[in-house]
């Protein structure tokens, strides 16, 4: 037998609790003549099954009704599945911890909160410590904040020497060149890289351009190609956010962005530079399509990784015309634009590849070229040439 103090100290309750029990029916004291409440061995056993039903999730309600009559077998079902959920739940909970510890990859918690709140994303990325640029690429290139900075280390290594950062050349330029409807007093360049374009473009039109970039290196090489050309006069090379642009609205002829609206979503882009274009202003963007359907596309995996928003042509048409703008005209780039480009690469990855093992930013670059050696006729680059309407809708 046991007094009400000894009985809390077996089960590890309160007298509070047990009383309460008690009035519960669930267990049954007696009051001997000193005024002394005592309990059995039952009693003991009963609190000590009760108290496994709790922890396996039941309320005491249900654990009571489990006590007093045979299982419930659905309410068991229904209350393990709830277990299950919570589980799931705390699991991906851990996960997200660790990550943020540095101790697992965060690449799937990146790309989820990419696809519902991409905004949100990259201004926390910045709160973390990541300048726009790192935010920028993290969003698209490693997705993973603790691998970042070593990820791009080695990605700024193996595109060291290399002139141009992605397909492209003077062809797909003097192209789109030939699009413009009227001769342009002003354009601006966004995300000029080296200056490959910036400098075709200087060669053919004798307007002003700005062009612009938030990569420090790569402004410092066009600098000094704007400088040695002597092409300081028409040419003004500005570090400055896609993202924010500091020029007033209707500033400019043409807005050229070759390859980088992707960066902050094409959508995105299209609405956001809009108001830096005058009347009848002219855009020229090019972005990464689908040529085929998705369900043929036997690269769809690896696209939808590195380019979750890579959408069809005509569903870029469609947002082209949302924005705000009317498409003048588009055409794909040839694959002498992509081997223009991947060609000196894999020569670089050649040179470095000994002293790099187990990169994964050689990793990544190596499985894109193959991807595009085996199903390069399944995506493609394609020029976009609009002229900005009324408001947008």
């Amino acid at each position: 037998m046991y007094r009400i103090s000894e009985l809390a100290e077996r089960v590890g309750l309160s007298r509070s609790t047990l009383l309460y029990y008690e009035k519960q029916g669930l267990i049954q004291g007696q009051r001997q003549e000193n005024g002394y409440r005592i309990y059995s061995q039952t009693d003991l056993e009963r609190l000590r099954l009760l108290q496994q039903l709790h922890a396996a999730g039941l309320s005491l309600k249900e654990s009571l009704a489990c006590l007093e009559a045979r299982l419930d077998r659905q309410l068991l079902l229904d209350r393990l599945q709830r277990l299950d959920d919570e589980i799931a739940q705390k699991q991906k909970a851990r996960q997200l911890l660790t990550g943020l510890l540095g101790q697992a990859d965060l690449r799937g918690w990146h790309q989820m909160i990419e696809d519902t709140a991409p905004e949100a994303h990259f201004e926390w990325l910045l709160k973390q410590g990541f300048t726009e640029k790192e935010a920028l690429r993290l969003k698209w290139l490693s997705k993973d904040m603790n691998q970042h900075e070593h990820y791009m280390a080695d990605f700024s290594r193996l595109f060291d020497g290399i002139s141009r950062l992605g397909p492209g050349g003077s062809h797909e330029v003097r192209k789109a060149l030939a699009h413009l409807p009227f001769k342009p007093g002003s354009l601006l360049e966004i995300g000029c890289g080296k200056g490959i374009s910036t400098l075709e473009l200087a060669s053919h039109l004798a307007c002003q351009i700005v062009a612009t970039d938030n990569d420090d290196a790569s402004l410092d090489v066009l600098r000094e190609r704007v400088k040695q050309q002597g092409l300081a006069a028409q040419v003004t090379v500005q570090s400055a956010s896609m993202t924010e642009l500091p020029f007033p609205d209707a500033s400019f002829d043409v807005i050229w962005a070759e390859g980088c609206a992707y960066i902050m979503g094409f959508d995105q882009a299209l609405r956001q530079w809009r108001r830096l274009l005058l009347d009848d202003g002219v855009m020229v963007v090019s972005d990464l399509v689908r040529l085929i359907p998705e369900s043929d596309m036997k690269s769809v995996d690896f696209w939808k990784a590195e380019y979750p928003d890579m959408s069809s042509k005509a569903e870029r048409s469609k947002q082209i015309e949302e924005a705000g703008y009317d498409l003048l005209d588009s055409f794909e780039f040839g694959d002498d634009a992509w081997w223009s480009y991947y060609t000196p690469l894999e020569e670089r990855i050649k040179q470095l590849a000994p002293d790099m093992f187990g990169s994964q930013a050689l990793r990544d670059i190596e499985t894109e070229i193959a991807i595009r050696r085996n199903h390069g006729n399944e995506y493609g680059y394609v020029m976009f040439i609009l002229k900005k309407k009324g408001e947008a809708k």
